[in-house]
């Protein structure tokens, strides 16, 4: 699979993702300069030196790192370039540390949950394309199997209930196979099926201030979000208004994930509370982390069980 993963550098914004195909030796991070009229691109490619199942296990992984990047020249050249290179050594560490997870998941699949606009898609594509997986996201497969384009026109058209019966078995199809990151709707947690489908992989909460989800669907729009779509008011304050509704009914099923990604708490430990400042790069590397706090407390935990398990036999 090669895979390609576009990080635009611009401030405060998600990144997008694309995919290549399905297999390969090796995959590439391209980064663009927003500080340049000119906007010219540097690689970032991994490159496997043997075949793709063989790397993951053994961890060899050669990097060429190609650019055709000129110094700006006008006064925002040190600002532009610090971005720069930040960006990349930011990709590189979220490779790294892949790298150090993927063998700990044993192709276990990765699920994303939150409230709607928390990003799960964006960060979903980015750790399918770092470890390797393949991504799906469970509205649009709910979508194709309806054979209706959007799932505010399944609400409409059929009914939420109809649209859940459909999400549940899209889930359940899903958590049939391995190597996988599936982001799954805003609502997938209110059913106790759904969470039994997710044990066989992992849960992830994305867990965002509901003041900046508000902003975040304030700025795109509320056509693609049936549950607000008909609310009345502006869009900031019925967005928050609903949000807040939704969070009280869905809280408490959201902290069953097996891993919980806070950005409010990752804003803080950087010295500021704004988390629109996080990147998507930031976001991802803070999911693996939380990833492999829980694989490696789950094997601990399944050690010191066996020991104790063994102790009383002796």
């Amino acid at each position: 699979m090669e895979v390609g993963a576009v990080l635009d550098l611009q401030p405060c914004s998600w990144v997008g993702s694309e995919a290549k195909g399905r297999r390969s030796s090796g995959g590439s991070w391209r980064f663009q300069d927003p500080y340049r009229e000119e906007r010219r691109s540097s690689m970032v490619r991994f490159c496997n030196r043997r075949d793709n199942r063989a790397s993951v296990r053994s961890g060899h992984v050669e990097l060429k790192v190609s650019c055709c990047y000129k110094k700006p020249q006008d006064h925002f050249s040190q600002r532009g370039t610090e971005t720069y290179h930040k960006s990349i050594d930011e990709a590189l560490l979220l490779k790294r540390k892949s790298e150090e997870v993927l063998p700990y998941l044993n192709e276990r699949c990765i699920y994303l949950v939150g409230m709607m606009g928390s990003g799960k898609t964006t960060i979903g594509k980015i750790l399918s394309e770092v470890l390797r997986y393949s991504f799906f996201d469970s509205d649009k497969l709910v979508e194709q199997t309806v054979g209706v384009s959007s799932v505010a026109q399944i609400f409409k058209q059929y009914s939420e209930a109809f649209f859940r019966d459909n999400e549940s078995e899209v889930l359940k199809d899903l958590s049939s196979m391995s190597r996988l990151v599936v982001a799954t709707g805003g609502g997938a947690v209110i059913r106790p099926i759904n969470w039994k489908f997710m044990k066989h992989g992992i849960s992830v909460w994305l867990d965002v201030p509901l003041e900046a989800l508000a902003r975040r669907i304030a700025d795109v729009g509320t056509d693609s979000r049936p549950l607000l779509h008909y609310e009345p008011g502006d869009p900031y304050s019925k967005a928050l208004a609903k949000l807040t509704s939704l969070f009280e009914e869905r809280g408490e099923a959201y902290a069953n994930a097996d891993a919980r990604v806070s950005l409010g708490e990752m804003a803080a430990k950087k010295g500021h509370g704004d988390v629109s400042t996080l990147t998507p790069t930031d976001i991802a590397f803070e999911a693996l982390l939380q990833i492999e706090n829980y694989v490696m407390d789950n094997a601990y935990a399944s050690s010191s069980r066996n020991n104790f398990t063994g102790a009383r036999r002796d």
